[in-house]
């Protein structure tokens, strides 16, 4: 319908538009979750065994279809292409554990007294809905999707407006597999997720995003009366004794808080360094500024998801730099490579930074940053730390 209001996705490393996708309104989410409602009696029916082989069929369909997954989440997200990878063998995992349901999920009787009988069994909720960010295109959809499946429920997926093609293409795939109407796809941002977590008939809602939003979220599904899993985001701390293996360490600290651009929950994003490691911080300083832009290499890192993001981590690392006086180690507002790709190619490019904070208190050091920037800071001993 050329009358359709569309969403424009870009890629992050030149920040050109890739695709338009139709923007859900009102009506298409009432759409979908009715599609859900229909096909959730017939669904929900089948034995949980009959459910799993859908699943073995979904699982065979998308291990057929990894690598062009993988490649959409590189062109869509700026994940280097190992990385990518990842994200789609991650959620498969899942779906693989889903496989087992009919073993997992079996109900328990127990004879309680004389002639009295106590049961349990699993029963699907009706239709679910989940919100999920842009971090990881296809993995954090599919913490839920499998299971919910699975169990006998049927689902609306909401994917990040920034990162929406990826789970197209896997709706698109699981068409060829799944019974109608049991995955449906809208897409958009805030008000599309308000009208999922509002509407009277999904009866629980998975989250992944924020903190602030997270709690959003549990607050509004909760008095709506629907089970609700809401997921924050993290401030990751490593802690470096004075006995440990610096190449290793280096290489695992530099390899956490540059992964994904930093763009993920579990990075860690500040070390503690347990007395006097100057050997330490030099090799996590060479290794991370032998990182260079782009998609695929054993260094290569990509671009951060937006120019919202990207100005958001400058403004973090000018505060620390500026308000919090911490010293800056390693600037990737500076990093030639970083900066040469900005300026020829376009795009979010953002090399590591390392910051040497002199207090627990700065605004970097408890501000979850979502970006490249690993906050250090010397301690006394273990209990310091």
């Amino acid at each position: 319908d050329p009358s359709t209001e569309t969403l424009a996705v870009t890629t992050p490393h030149t920040g050109a538009t890739i695709a338009h996708v139709p923007l859900s309104g009102a009506a298409a989410v009432d759409a979908a979750v009715l599609s859900a409602k229909r096909a959730f009696p017939s669904w929900s029916q089948q034995t949980v065994k009959s459910r799993a082989s859908v699943l073995l069929r979904l699982l065979t369909k998308l291990q057929a279809h990894s690598d062009e997954l993988a490649q959409l989440i590189v062109r869509e997200h700026g994940k280097t292409l190992s990385e990518a990878h990842g994200d789609v063998s991650k959620g498969l995992e899942t779906l693989e554990y889903a496989l087992g349901l009919p073993q997992t999920s079996q109900g328990h009787v127990l004879q309680v007294s004389g002639g009295v009988v106590c049961r349990d069994e699993r029963v699907a909720l009706g239709v679910v809905c989940g919100i999920v960010p842009f971090n990881f295109p296809l993995m954090v959809p599919f913490w839920t999707i499998p299971l919910a499946l699975g169990m006998g429920n049927t689902y609306v997926l909401k994917p990040s407006e920034k990162c929406p093609l990826t789970m197209m293409r896997v709706a698109e795939l699981a068409q060829e597999v799944l019974p109608p109407g049991v995955l449906n796809l809208v897409n958009g941002g805030q008000a599309v997720a308000e009208a999922l977590v509002d509407h009277q008939d999904i009866s629980a809602v998975a989250f992944v995003g924020s903190s602030a939003v997270a709690r959003k979220v549990h607050l509004r599904a909760s008095e709506r009366g629907k089970r609700v899993v809401a997921l924050g985001g993290a401030k990751n701390h490593l802690v470096a004794m004075p006995d440990c293996d610096s190449q290793m360490a280096a290489r695992d600290i530099v390899a956490s808080f540059t992964g994904c651009a930093g763009q993920r929950c579990m990075a860690a994003s500040v070390l503690l360094v347990v007395g006097e490691q100057p050997e330490l911080l030099r090799l996590v300083i060479d290794r991370a500024r032998s990182l260079v832009p782009g998609s695929s290499g054993g260094s290569a890192m990509g671009p951060v998801i937006d120019q919202a993001a990207f100005d958001r981590i400058t403004q973090e690392i000018s505060h620390a730099e500026h308000t919090d006086k911490a010293t800056v180690l390693l600037d990737g507002r500076q990093h030639p490579e970083f900066t040469a790709q900005r300026a020829s190619r376009g795009g979010y490019w953002l090399g590591p930074t390392v910051l040497l904070h002199q207090s627990s208190e700065d605004q970097a050091m408890r501000r979850e940053i979502f970006g490249p920037v690993l906050s250090v800071l010397q301690c006394r001993d273990l209990d310091h730390a």
